[in-house]
């Protein structure tokens, strides 16, 4: 019996994306064990990273992002892009052999050389929201007389 005839709702919901990880899992050993990735600095966490980040986004539950799931993940990151810059942006990705990123793909990606307009978005969001500019801890306490 598949999984969504099974459970409903959230739990069909929650056992999707963990089959959805686990596949992503199995993906990220082949990279660990791959001799072309064995100098890549800190490399399980960021497979881990990758990991969570594309589950996020995979909106179709087929282990690939689409049209949509890239546009989501566009406009949470702040910067929506045009139909046809997404499209660029999955060509560039895939190299032109589909309409959608599978993990592969995104994984090699983020590890290559090479700079693609969805790279430098996710670079660029990850420094973003690891630079916090918020102050940690309580605010100073102050007296009548520092009042403006």
């Amino acid at each position: 019996m598949p999984v969504n005839q099974k459970f409903q709702g959230g739990k069909a919901f929650g056992l999707l994306k963990a089959q959805q990880r686990e596949r992503c899992e199995e993906i990220n050993k082949e990279y660990m064990e791959d001799q072309k990735y064995r100098d890549e600095e800190d490399l399980p966490e960021k497979l881990d990273s990758f990991k969570n980040k594309y589950a996020e986004f995979d909106l179709n539950d087929q282990g690939e992002i689409d049209m949509m799931g890239l546009k989501r993940m566009m406009e949470k990151l702040g910067v929506p892009k045009t139909h046809l810059e997404m499209k660029k942006m999955i060509s560039e990705v895939t190299e032109g052999s589909s309409d959608s990123i599978n993990y592969r793909d995104f994984v090699k990606m983020m590890l290559g050389k090479r700079s693609a307009v969805l790279k430098l978005v996710m670079i660029f969001e990850d420094k973003a929201n690891g630079a916090s500019c918020k102050p940690d801890g309580p605010p100073p306490k102050r007296d009548i007389a520092s009042l403006p």
